[in-house]
C-alpha cells in the first residue's frame, strides 16, 4: 500500500495515524483519512499489484485517487447493521433539498436505485433512458431514486441546485432526486484551502447505509463493491433487492426485469 501511494508522488504515509492526512497525486491534491489498521487491512484484502486495487474499489482516472476499500474491525459492525436490516422501508434519507424522506413512503412500489453523475461518459445516455423508463411505468407503480455520487472520477462536483438544474432542465428528470449520499460517521475535514477529495460514499468506511443495505443484500464478499456511476438497483414491492446491474447495463436493458416486478 505504501509502494502503491509512493508510486502516485503521495508524501504520505508511513507513520500514518487515525486522523486526515493530505497528500497529491499527480496535479490533484486531496485528502484521505488513513488509520494504521486500515492499512494493515488493505495489505491483506488487496496485496500490491494494482489489478488488486482495482478489484477491491480504488478507482483511479486521470491520475486521480478516489476510493478507499480497507476495512477495519469497526466497518464489520458497519456492514452486520445494515445487514440486520430487512428492507429498505427501514431508512431515512435526505432529498436533494435536504429534507428527510422515510423510505417506507415507496411501501409497495418497484424501486429502481442509481448512484448518478453529471459529468460521466454514461451521464446522457443513463439519465435519457431513466426518463424514459420512468414516464413509461411511474403510473404503473415504478420509482427512480437518484443518489448523486462524487466518488468516481470527481464527476459530480456540483452543488445540490447544481445537480438539480442539471438533472431536471437538461434531462426533464420528474424522479426524485437525493443529497450526496453521506454518511455521519465520516469525519469532516479542517478547514483548509486545499482541494477537497470527494465524499467516501457508496464505497469505503464512510459509506451511507443505504448502499450499506443494499451491497449486503446483493451478494459478493463484504457486500462486493460499486463499480462506478450509475449502477443500478432492482427491488421489489415489498422492500427486497432483487437484482443488481453493473454500470455498462442501460435502463431499457432492464426493462422486462421491471415489468415483471410491476406484474407480480
Amino acid at each position: 500500500m505504501e509502494e502503491f501511494l509512493r508510486n502516485m508522488s503521495c508524501p504520505l504515509l508511513t507513520e500514518a495515524r487515525d486522523k486526515w492526512t493530505w497528500g497529491r497525486a499527480g496535479n490533484r491534491v486531496f485528502e484521505v483519512r488513513i488509520i494504521k489498521q486500515q492499512l494493515q487491512a488493505s495489505r491483506h484484502l488487496v496485496g500490491s499489484s494494482s489489478s488488486g486495487l482495482f478489484q477491491h474499489g480504488f478507482a483511479l482516472k486521470a491520475g486521480i485517487f478516489s476510493g478507499f476499500s480497507s476495512v477495519s474491525p469497526s466497518e464489520f459492525g458497519v456492514f452486520a447493521t445494515a445487514a440486520t436490516r430487512k428492507t429498505i422501508y427501514d431508512f431515512t434519507v435526505k432529498d436533494i433539498d435536504r429534507k428527510d424522506v422515510p423510505l417506507s413512503k415507496f411501501k409497495g412500489k418497484v424501486l429502481l436505485i442509481v448512484n448518478v453523475a453529471s459529468q460521466c461518459g454514461l451521464t446522457s445516455s443513463n439519465y435519457s433512458e431513466l426518463s424514459q423508463i420512468y414516464n413509461k411505468y411511474k403510473n404503473q407503480g415504478l420509482e427512480i431514486l437518484a443518489f448523486p455520487c462524487n466518488q468516481f472520477g470527481f464527476q459530480e462536483p456540483g452543488s445540490n441546485d447544481q445537480i438539480k438544474k442539471f438533472a431536471c432542465t437538461r434531462f426533464k428528470a420528474e424522479f426524485p432526486i437525493f443529497d450526496k449520499v453521506d454518511s455521519d460517521l465520516q469525519p469532516k475535514p479542517p478547514q483548509t484551502n486545499v482541494i477537497s477529495t470527494p465524499q467516501i460514499d457508496v464505497n469505503g468506511p464512510f459509506t451511507a447505509p443505504i448502499y450499506q443495505f443494499l451491497k449486503s443484500n446483493s451478494g459478493g464478499f463484504l457486500g462486493d463493491l460499486v463499480k462506478w456511476n450509475f449502477e443500478k438497483f432492482l427491488v421489489d414491492k415489498n422492500g427486497k433487492v432483487v437484482e443488481r446491474y453493473p454500470p455498462t447495463t442501460s435502463p431499457l436493458q432492464i426493462e422486462k426485469d421491471i415489468k415483471k416486478l410491476l406484474a407480480a
